[in-house]
């Protein structure tokens, strides 16, 4: 064909009578549309050209005006935190305090084996830092309005300029996939379509002229002209969300809470604890200061679970790098954590549910009409448009083009009119005039196929007519006697993998919402395609009470919203989390960032608005649903393990606290150097808390982490610490002379080793070969550090005689049966 028209059939969804509603008249009703019947005069030639010809735009002098009046795009800073910050946070905490202080005490009095347990805060501070400024450095140019470099008409030259230096009333040209970058009213058009999907929610473009309203966030799919800035900088739309979603919060996380509460208390404790501690080792003992000095920190330092707090951030940080293999990026490590704590998933139904595309599932015949030649007629009208839309894409993947047929004429979609169409010389002599649109528009009141197209509706297809007029395109009744030939049934693409994830979390106990600004019908219909819970029962957001009690109850009762306003997006977040829901939310749109901020947890998908991207605490950047399971998995994981093995440092810490008060108390030497401990810790606790952390773990997480931990801690500790004890106090009275001190260490070592042991025996059941294996191997350290000569030497360990090993040994196996009665005890009597 030598030429094509300019045919948009799609339009804006339609309603359950097969009319497209405008998208605008519900969600933006600054979209005025062109009067009925006023056709395009020749296929793809500009009929709707802004009038007065060219404008030149602002001169220099007035661009200087208004610049000196302020009247300048000022884009509100980016919602990411600076490096300075992430920096910041992750080295001034309380835990780097404690053990840093601590640490630099240990450099002046003890040797280096003393002082291996502050290298924890450089790996864990490091930690942190890498992986947020890896977060940042990937989304660092992500903004509301980005980078765009809009092209500015200025004393009549066109020239690109910063978004930064656009000024009010700018004439700023647009033509495809250019981005709105501010606020407007178009000046100038020629078969200008702007895709408003990531402000209204709606999928179809809106055909513009001029005289109407352009917003930023929206971008152009077709045609091309010119707008007049009207509102800049804060004042724009785009820029308003941003500047509202701009302060950062981090997700929250019960984990890092829990740990920071125990840190609080352990701080508490620490200062009476440490000065009994120096009083007892320096003042009544009368030992040398240095070796008091380190006996001391050796009580204190042990308090401290800094193992959990560098596993929880190991155990993040393996997670983001396993799903960053997934192709989705977590900004904030405790994201991880707060999906797997989600209940509630609001998921949008375009990019989420559905793909772009649409597909063609019936051709339905009336009135008697060729089959044959209704396809050619299709194949003509697909052909004749040179930016199909999704619904006319559809159609031309379906029907080939007649290459005799030539369009002569075209009138292109408008919401007024609700049809689009097409005059075509068919190639033997004859003309023709068809319409396609909506089929209440176009057929009589009465007709019979409208309850078919009814009930097509019901089940969320999009259903067009296609007919023959008798009049010309530029008549404004051309639609008036108009012979109806077929019925085009289309269907929107779902997401081959959609069900699956819905499954997925319908198993997982996790519910879904989709909340969606199209057609509640048609939304239905799809959820229910998907076998979607409570599919059926759909509810129109303009009709959900104010009241946020009552529209929690609203949507606890209900899983499809359709016509959801950017605000009831928000509204609805809030509240579902006033009735206790950890709600996760989805979203690709700049209506969806304020939503998304306040969400406990922002899933962006990665072709989404870079607003979105940038409050988003995760971003799909394959675009892909489906990938959130495996984020739901992989902190499910993470979450699970790290409780389990939470048990093993906190018993630790515990132990730790009694230990020290009964040296007080008592006023004996402190049982242990730093470099005991250490061992203790790296073969009872660290090592294999590390692999137990990284196993695999489906249990869903649950609230409460320090009182689930500590149901075990606290008595497993005070077992522990009792035995340690009395086996410490056995020793002095059963060595003396030279070496006595040494021996007694030893002993008192001996019986925590195997009870921490039996303790992390518990918590790596159920047994696998790889966890055998694992406490087997540590066992085997511990005995290589007691018989080989220099490691007795490096860390101050050696038995002495047989009596005292032995009965250590007894000890230890009297705790452990105690510690497993009070386990199961308090299984039963305190369940989680």
């Amino acid at each position: 064909m030598t030429q094509r028209a300019h045919i948009d059939t799609g339009g804006p969804e339609p309603d359950s009578t097969g009319a497209p509603i405008d998208a605008g008249a519900e969600l933006d009703p600054v979209h005025p549309a062109p009067p009925p019947g006023k056709a395009d005069k020749g296929c793809g030639e500009a009929s709707d050209k802004g009038g007065g010809g060219r404008r030149a735009g602002l001169t220099t002098a007035e661009v200087a005006e208004r610049v000196a009046r302020g009247e300048v795009n000022d884009v509100p800073v980016r919602s990411s935190r600076s490096a300075a910050d992430i920096v910041r946070a992750n080295v001034f905490t309380r835990f780097n305090l404690i053990i840093g202080v601590l640490w630099v005490i240990m450099m002046f009095v003890a040797p280096f084996q003393d002082t291996a347990f502050g290298y924890v805060i450089l790996a864990n501070t490091g930690i942190g830092i890498i992986q947020e400024l890896r977060a940042k450095k990937t989304l660092d140019n992500l903004a509301v309005i980005g980078e765009a470099k809009p092209t500015v008409r200025r004393d009549g030259r066109a020239a690109e300029i910063s978004t930064s230096e656009i000024v009010l009333g700018d004439l700023i040209e647009i033509g495809p996939g250019d981005k709105i970058v501010v606020d407007g009213t178009c000046a100038e058009a020629e078969s200008l379509e702007i895709d408003e999907s990531l402000l209204t929610g709606e999928a179809d473009p809106v055909l513009k002229k001029p005289g109407d309203i352009v917003m930023s966030g929206s971008f152009v799919v077709a045609g091309g002209g010119a707008f007049t800035a009207t509102k800049v900088g804060r004042e724009a739309y785009a820029a308003q969300l941003a500047e509202e979603a701009s302060r950062f919060t981090l997700v929250h996380s019960e984990l890092r809470s829990g740990i920071s509460t125990i840190l609080k208390y352990v701080t508490w404790l620490m200062i009476p604890t440490s000065i009994g501690l120096v009083i007892s080792q320096l003042v009544v003992k009368d030992d040398n200061f240095k070796e008091s000095i380190a006996y001391t920190v050796g009580g204190i330092v042990p308090m401290i679970p800094e193992g959990l707090v560098l596993l929880t951030s190991v155990a993040f940080a393996i997670g983001v790098i396993r799903l960053g293999r997934k192709q989705c990026l977590v900004q904030e490590l405790p994201a991880i954590e707060g999906l797997a704590r989600v209940d509630t998933v609001c998921l949008d139904k375009t990019g989420t549910l559905t793909e772009g595309g649409m597909d063609v599932t019936e051709l339905r015949m009336l009135n008697g009409s060729d089959e044959t030649y209704v396809r050619k007629v299709l194949g003509a009208l697909g052909e004749s448009d040179p930016r199909p839309n999704a619904s006319l894409q559809a159609i031309i993947d379906a029907y080939p083009d007649s290459e005799e047929w030539r369009c002569t004429e075209s009138l292109p979609f408008s919401s007024a009119r609700k049809y689009s169409g097409a005059s075509f010389s068919e190639g033997n002599g004859e003309s023709s005039t068809w319409l396609l649109g909506a089929p209440d528009v176009l057929l009589p009141d009465s007709d019979p196929a409208l309850d078919d197209i009814e009930a097509l509706n019901q089940q969320g297809l999009r259903v067009l007519l296609l007919a023959r007029a008798d009049k010309e395109l530029d008549d404004a009744a051309v639609a008036d006697g108009a012979a109806a030939q077929a019925l085009v049934v289309l269907e929107q693409r779902l997401r081959p993998d959609a069900a699956d994830t819905l499954r997925y979390f319908e198993e997982q106990d996790v519910k879904a919402k989709v909340i969606s600004g199209d057609n509640a019908v048609s939304v239905g219909a799809v959820a229910g395609k998907l076998n979607l819970p409570g599919a059926d029962r759909t509810v129109d957001a303009r009709t959900l009470p104010e009241d946020q009690a009552e529209m929690a109850k609203v949507l606890d009762e209900n899983a499809v919203f359709g016509r959801v306003t950017p605000q009831q997006k928000r509204d609805m977040v809030g509240a579902m989390q006033s009735k206790g829901h950890t709600v996760a939310m989805t979203g690709d749109g700049v209506n969806d960032v304020l939503a998304l901020k306040d969400a406990d947890i922002g899933v962006s998908m990665g072709s989404g608005s870079e607003a979105t991207r940038a409050v988003a605490q995760i971003v799909l950047l394959n675009n892909s649903f489906a990938t959130l399971p495996s984020v739901v998995a992989e902190g499910r994981r993470v979450i699970g393990n790290i409780t389990r093995v939470a048990t093993l440092f906190l018993v630790k810490t515990v132990y730790s606290v009694l230990i020290a008060l009964l040296v007080v108390c008592t006023q004996v030497e402190y049982l242990f150097l730093p470099r005991h401990l250490t061992l203790l810790s790296t073969l009872t606790i660290g090592v294999p808390a590390f692999f137990l952390a990284l196993a695999p773990n489906k249990e869903r997480a649950k609230p409460h982490f320090v009182r689930r931990v500590m149901r075990y801690a606290i008595p497993g500790g005070a077992v522990a610490a009792v035995a340690t004890f009395s086996t410490y106090l056995l020793a002095r009275a059963h060595y003396s002379g030279a070496g006595a001190r040494e021996a007694e260490t030893s002993a008192a070592t001996l019986t925590l080793f195997l009870i921490a042991m039996w303790v992390l025996a518990i918590i790596a059941r159920p047994y696998t070969w790889w966890r055998i294996c694992l406490i087997g191997a540590m066992g085997a350290g511990f005995l290589l550090v007691m018989v080989v000569p220099w490691l007795q030497d490096f860390f101050k360990l050696k038995l002495v005689g047989t009596t005292m090993p032995w009965s250590a040994v007894a000890i230890a196996v009297a705790a452990a049966a105690l510690i497993e009665f009070v386990f199961r005890w308090v299984d039963r009597k305190f369940p989680a």
